[in-house]
């Protein structure tokens, strides 16, 4: 986990695993650095302790590497032609090609055969070869080493052409799994272009372009039709459509006037707006994305945990098998030395453990890439994998499965008018911050009821049942009829045919009454989103069936929206504290379970849980800290996406370490009747790390159906 007092770094020129590890283990050794952790899906480091830019360039000089503070950013690089940047590739690919021409023609112990040859593996390969006797020296046993000690052994016993071909190969392989991070990291790059990097500010009625990094909260941004939004605020003047697809995926604009918020990254389909700024570029909503999605990146999965420890032990058993190889039929069977020691260089090759150790990070890195673009915020490797696995997911019901804004349908006054009513409803409810409170003042509102007519005096909010305040000497309370029912209020009998009439038809009740009168009945609406009902469906047909509805709200309104959206297991009069004990229930029966919520209200729940997802509207912060996943655009629709991409990439993690080892023991096994070649091993290897690359890109195909 990332430290306060951790500086974060930028590194441009990571291409490969083990070189963000052996860079990593290089910024450790600077003096003054106590801890230093590579992020390698996002090309950062962390370091913890004092040391500067240019030490930690010379712990990546092996590699070229550049660094720069997170803010600042490395600028691209140069678009540099595929000949000019492998051009020792290329040369070393001639000389090759020239060697063989010359192997035929003239015999592989000809002089010039013997050059061409030589002068490919030293063209090609002088870098690997610097880094791996670096290694060597050390004794530090990565794949580069094993490759050099492969290829000198190569030329040593006469094999020229073999070691050249190697050479050549191992560059391809290494080309691949530059390219398959780089698309991989994309997606990243992609969310970071969306925000422009400068904003046309109002000062004194006077246009000017300032850069987004001197624009402060409180300014006001002129934002034409056509232009992307810089900064996060709130419309102060004007009104347009908005496409938020960049945020949340959704392609559709929004409607936004006075009051709105809006969205770094957002475009303005058609509106002059004038804005006034609510957030710094670092806080910005895209900016929180951009952050969680490269810390998710860095964390590690359960598979790559597992990959990571077994390559710590595979290597040195890869050594020691090609050095028995090398030794031991010589020795023991008489057997020609040149020949096993042949057999023991081409171990070394088949054993590099490039393909396996990319095995999980690429598909890790380009699913959390690919789920981000479409509007899904996903913490971590181990989250990713645990959605896969899931087997029941709980719903909460307000803001959920319903849109979270419910409104006053129906309205019965008994011994005042309908207007006292709600003036007395409304002076309570102004008091209260539960989610109807804000239906029942827009309704008095709506009727011209001014709830400031009465002073309210001693309020009290009483959990799960409702609130009670005195108004004008007389005490009232408002709430579901099972508070009146427990105080056995004289008047809640001639009421139960009228409220059961509203709960089945899915209303929530509310009861207005003092000690002996009841003054009211308000029934209250919250609207199912056009997602709900899709979306359960499709779950359904994911084959995950054990489907709850979580709620608070009273048995018959809870079961009239659970029949809609076709979900059969419904609890509810569900107090906080139950659905948080109910959730655990649930862990315990199926093992692995999801709850969803709106991110605020159900976070012990949603932290219960063993992935806990958050109704996440863009912008809401507390949907992006308390959750494990977040649904940006609001919409359940992603939900089954998120789970279709999850069950994906666990399925392409076990291929991806089955292709990397299969190919490797097959090669391996050829040593038994001494068929093993250099070319066989090269092949093997690369064509595990190919195999792997292609298949991890898949996951970037893997769509939103919404």
């Amino acid at each position: 986990m990332k430290n306060n007092n951790d500086q974060v770094y930028r590194i441009q020129g990571l291409s490969c695993a083990n070189c963000a590890k052996k860079f990593e283990n290089n910024v450790k050794k600077i003096e003054g650095v106590t801890e230093a952790r590579v992020n390698f899906g996002a090309s950062k480091i962390s370091v913890s302790g004092v040391a500067s830019i240019s030490d930690i360039e010379k712990a990546g000089a092996f590699d070229k590497l550049k660094v720069s503070s997170e803010q600042e950013e490395l600028p691209e690089e140069p678009s540099v032609p595929f000949y000019q940047k492998h051009a020792n590739v290329l040369l070393s690919f001639l000389f090759l090609v020239s060697g063989w021409v010359a192997f035929f023609q003239q015999g592989e112990d000809h002089l010039s055969t013997t050059i061409l040859f030589a002068a490919s593996i030293v063209i090609g390969g002088y870098r690997l070869f610097f880094t791996g006797l670096n290694n060597l020296i050390r004794l530090q046993f990565d794949m580069k080493t094993l490759m050099t000690i492969a290829i000198i052994g190569a030329a040593i016993i006469g094999e020229w052409g073999e070691g050249a071909t190697v050479v050549i190969l191992f560059a391809i392989s290494e080309a691949l799994e530059s390219y398959s991070m780089e698309k991989a990291r994309a997606s990243i790059r992609s969310l970071m272009n969306v925000s422009p990097k400068q904003a046309t500010i109002l000062i004194e009625g006077t246009e000017k372009q300032i850069s987004v990094k001197d624009v402060k909260i409180g300014d006001r941004m002129l934002v034409k039709p056509g232009q992307k939004i810089a900064m996060d605020g709130k419309i102060v003047k004007g009104g347009a459509s908005i496409s938020e697809a960049a945020i949340t995926g959704e392609s559709i604009p929004v409607s936004k006037s006075v009051n709105d918020e809006v969205f770094a990254g957002t475009f303005n389909e058609d509106g002059l707006l004038e804005v006034e700024v609510t957030k710094r570029v670092e806080d910005t909503t895209i900016a929180k994305i951009i952050h969680l999605v490269e810390e998710a990146q860095a964390e590690r999965a359960p598979s790559q945990a597992f990959v990571d420890k077994f390559a710590k032990y595979y290597t040195p058993l890869i050594i020691m098998i090609a050095f028995l190889v090398a030794i031991v039929p010589p020795l023991f069977l008489a057997a020609d030395w040149n020949t096993w020691i042949y057999q023991g260089l081409a171990v070394l090759v088949v054993g590099c453990p490039c393909a396996l150790v990319i095995s999980t990070p690429i598909a890790i890195v380009t699913a959390i890439g690919n789920a981000a673009k479409n509007g899904v915020l996903i913490k971590g490797g181990v989250f990713l994998e645990e959605v896969g696995r899931i087997k029941a997911i709980a719903f909460d019901k307000t803001g959920t499965l319903t849109r979270g804004a419910p409104e006053v349908t129906d309205v019965q006054a008994f011994h005042i008018t309908e207007e006292e009513l709600l003036r007395i409803i409304a002076t309570l409810e102004s008091g209260s911050t539960h989610p109807l409170a804000s239906a029942i003042l827009q309704k008095a509102n709506q009727m011209g009821v001014a709830q400031t007519d009465y002073a309210m005096e001693h309020f009290e909010s009483v959990a799960g049942k409702g609130i009670k305040a005195s108004i004008e000497g007389i005490t009232y309370q408002a709430g579901s009829p099972n508070w009146f029912l427990s105080e056995e209020h004289s008047e809640m009998n001639r009421l139960t045919e009228s409220i059961h009439k509203l709960q089945n038809a899915g209303k929530t009740v509310i009861i207005v009454g003092s000690s002996d009168k009841i003054f009211g009945v308000l029934g209250i609406r919250d609207e199912i989103r056009e997602s709900s009902v899709s979306s359960v469906k499709e779950l359904k047909e994911l084959g995950i069936s054990d489907l709850y509805m979580l709620t608070g709200d009273n048995d018959r309104t809870a079961e009239a929206i659970g029949h809609e959206v076709e979900i059969d297991r419904v609890k509810s009069s569900l107090l906080p504290e139950d659905k948080l004990r109910y959730i655990k229930q649930l862990r315990e029966e199926h093992g692995s379970m999801m709850m969803i919520g709106d991110g605020i209200n159900d976070a012990p729940a949603l932290a219960a849980s063993s992935v806990g997802v958050a109704m996440g509207g863009a912008g809401t912060d507390t949907a992006l800290e308390t959750a494990d996943v977040a649904l940006m655009g609001d919409d359940l629709r992603k939900l089954p996406f998120t789970i279709r991409l999850s069950r994906k990439t666990l399925t392409i993690i076990k291929q991806n370490i089955s292709f990397s080892l299969g190919l490797k023991v097959l090669a391996l096994l050829l040593v038994i009747p001494g068929w093993l070649t250099l070319w066989i091993a090269i092949f093997a290897d690369m064509g595990a790390t190919l195999l792997v690359t292609l298949n991890s890109l898949r996951l970037l195909k893997v769509k939103d159906k919404g």
